[in-house]
This record gives C-alpha cells, sequence and structure tokens, in this order.
C-alpha cells in the first residue's frame, strides 16, 4: 500500500494526465514523416521518450518552485510542498528520467541523442525563466513544440520545414494557454515578484495576448497542413482547431472560474482530435 501510495504521489507531482498536449503532437509529426504508420519500435520508444520528457520536466518545475508553491494556496498541497515526496527523492527522479530520455535519443538515430541534451535544458528552462522573463510562456511553448520536432527526427532523422511550422504553431498554442492559467496567480506572482504576464501587463492585455498567439497558432498549423501537402481531413482537423480555441478563449473572457476547463479540457480533445484528423488523412489517402 505504501509504495501504492508513493505512486501516486508521483503521478499528482508530474500531473501524468496532462502529457495529453504533448503526446498528439508527437505523433503527428511521425506520421506526417512516415507518410503513414511508422512502426511498433518506434511507437514504443516515442511514448517513453515523451513521458521521461515530461517527468524531467515537471519535476524540476517543481523541485525549482518549492518555495514559490508553498506561499500560493493553489499549489501549497503539492506533494514537493507538503512534504510527501522529499528533495532527494525528487532529485532521483529528476536524474533517472533525464537518463531515460536521451537513451531512447540514443538508440533512435544520431539527431535525436544530440538533440535530447538541449531539449533537457530548454525543459529545465522555463522554471528559471519566470524569475527574470515574461517570455517564460513562450519557453514553456517551446518545450511542448519541441515535441514533432523530436518524433520527425526520430522518423526521418532530419527536420523539414513543415515540422518546424508544426513546432511554431504548438509553441503559441501551448503560450497562448498557459496566459490564460497563468490568470489565476497573478496577485501571487506580483507578490513574488514572478514576471508572468498576467503580473506584468494585467488581464486585459494578457487576455488580447493570448488571442494573438492563438491566431498565429492556426497560422502556423496552416502553413505546416500546405507544406506537408496533407489533405482534406487536415484541413477539417484545423477547422475544428479554429473552434476549439474561440470557444476556449470565450469561456475564460465570459467567466474566469472556466480557466481549468478551458486549460485541460478542451486543449486536451484539441490534440488528440488534431491526431485523429491526422490519421485518418493518410488512411483516405
Amino acid at each position: 500500500m505504501q509504495f501504492l501510495q508513493k505512486v501516486k504521489d508521483f503521478r499528482e507531482l508530474v500531473m501524468f494526465e496532462h502529457s495529453v498536449f504533448s503526446l498528439p503532437f508527437i505523433f503527428i509529426a511521425m506520421v506526417t514523416a512516415a507518410q503513414g504508420w511508422f512502426g511498433f519500435k518506434l511507437l514504443i520508444f516515442g511514448v517513453i521518450a515523451s513521458v521521461s520528457a515530461r517527468n524531467f520536466a515537471m519535476a524540476f518545475n517543481r523541485f525549482a518552485d518549492r518555495r514559490f508553491d508553498a506561499t500560493n494556496p493553489r499549489t501549497q498541497n503539492r506533494p514537493s510542498v507538503d512534504g510527501r515526496i522529499s528533495k532527494k527523492a525528487m532529485l532521483i527522479f529528476i536524474f533517472v528520467n533525464a537518463l531515460i530520455f536521451v537513451a531512447m535519443g540514443y538508440v533512435m538515430n544520431p539527431l535525436c541523442f544530440y538533440l535530447s541534451f538541449p531539449i533537457l535544458i530548454i525543459l529545465a528552462g522555463y522554471s528559471l525563466v519566470k524569475r527574470f522573463s515574461s517570455a517564460a510562456h513562450l519557453v514553456l511553448g517551446l518545450s511542448l513544440g519541441l515535441a514533432p520536432i523530436a518524433g520527425v527526427a526520430a522518423v526521418s532523422g532530419e527536420i523539414p520545414l513543415w515540422s518546424v511550422y508544426l513546432c511554431i504553431g504548438v509553441l503559441f498554442w501551448v503560450a497562448g494557454f498557459d496566459l490564460l492559467y497563468a490568470l489565476q496567480d497573478i496577485q501571487h506572482d506580483k507578490k513574488e515578484g514572478l514576471y508572468s504576464v498576467p503580473s506584468v501587463f494585467g488581464v486585459q492585455k494578457t487576455l488580447w495576448i493570448s488571442r494573438i498567439f492563438h491566431c498565429l497558432t492556426l497560422a502556423f498549423w496552416g502553413l505546416f497542413i500546405v507544406e506537408a501537402h496533407l489533405g482534406l481531413w487536415m484541413w477539417i482537423g484545423f477547422f475544428v482547431a479554429v473552434v476549439a480555441l474561440c470557444f476556449e478563449q470565450y469561456l475564460v473572457t465570459k467567466n474566469f472560474e472556466h480557466i481549468p476547463r478551458a486549460f485541460f479540457t478542451i486543449n486536451g480533445y484539441l490534440g488528440i482530435a488534431f491526431l485523429g484528423f491526422c490519421i485518418v488523412d493518410f488512411i483516405s489517402q
């Protein structure tokens, strides 16, 4: 029972269910690069690499932010704050997941191996950037935006232009909804001197910046579809993304109590739907 409780604590630490944001875009890139099915080997390696990267990033963030999380009512019950997971255990967890991620890069191909080191630096960087710059939201976006770059590198050993467009689209998508999520902590961030966009620019400007970011998301996802020569089903998926992002912006503008729903539910389904349309697009060819 103690072991199961510890597993539950670590699952809560890294918010494992939030892997739904990056996993679909890894597989969109892999399906597109392979022009269809990319094989069980890469499927397994891709899942392990994605999960270990996310575990590393989230655990590092929780470790680095312990002091700030302890003063925020929304986060003060996290396992990294209330003592359920020790500092030593977190550091071991961070190191092991970094090692797994690098190992997955090594067994896939040289490009993935070489990319694994700067990717880990960027994943860890988000936790530190917000101490001195409101660009932290973009760094978080880049952290998830690198998922399709890693996916296409795993399949083809190169980084085509369409994967860069997909990466930038994910970057602005994540940064856009992270701005909305950060509205919950505006007073805390001001008090602690953290440079979130809401604490620096205020609520209304944050809403507009988020809308601009999501417009850029759609622009780059459109470029991805064109550059990758994808078909009708992906354009239908694109239309679904337009509706989802507009609805997300509407929900948050109407009532900030909708932020958790907009953050997780809508964005989670968006990524899965986009992947689904990508698979159907290749099946239908």
